[in-house]
């Protein structure tokens, strides 16, 4: 029990800590997760009684997330193009997961977990990017 209060203190840190960036990032890995524990459970056998409430329940995590990744666009940035091609990728990705849950199929899983990986790398991949010139004037002040 005392562990557990540790965790959650930790993500609570990590949460309130972290830059926007990063909280974008935490999102995406949050969703992967999602998305691979409904694919084991997909790959569970019929007879496994919580196997289709396992299911649900993470695919339904993983819509919430995309949702609220969705919801924080800003469409004002810019000419306002990336912002309407992500959510037309968000819906795409929400769509397929619904499709997956009604019918208990693991390929639209898959195939959102490949292009929500590629997102949530080229994502991280930026972060650092922009993180590692600051880390650069850091160590020639010091």
């Amino acid at each position: 029990m005392l562990a557990q209060n540790y965790v959650r203190t930790y993500r609570t840190n990590s949460v309130l800590t972290a830059s926007p960036g990063q909280l974008v990032l935490m999102l995406y890995d949050g969703a992967l997760k999602a998305l691979t524990l409904a694919d084991e459970a997909l790959a569970r056998p019929a007879d496994d009684f919580r196997r289709i409430a396992v299911i649900n329940e993470q695919l339904l995590k993983a819509q919430r997330i995309l949702s609220e990744l969705q919801g924080t666009l800003n469409f004002e940035a810019g000419d306002g193009k990336l912002a309407r091609e992500m959510d037309r990728l968000y819906d795409y990705y929400i769509r397929k997961l619904l499709e997956a849950n009604i019918r208990k199929d693991p390929a639209p899983v898959k195939e959102v977990e490949r292009l929500l990986r590629e997102l949530r790398d080229g994502w991280a991949e930026m972060l650092q990017k922009n993180d590692a010139p600051r880390s650069e004037s850091v160590r020639s002040v010091a």
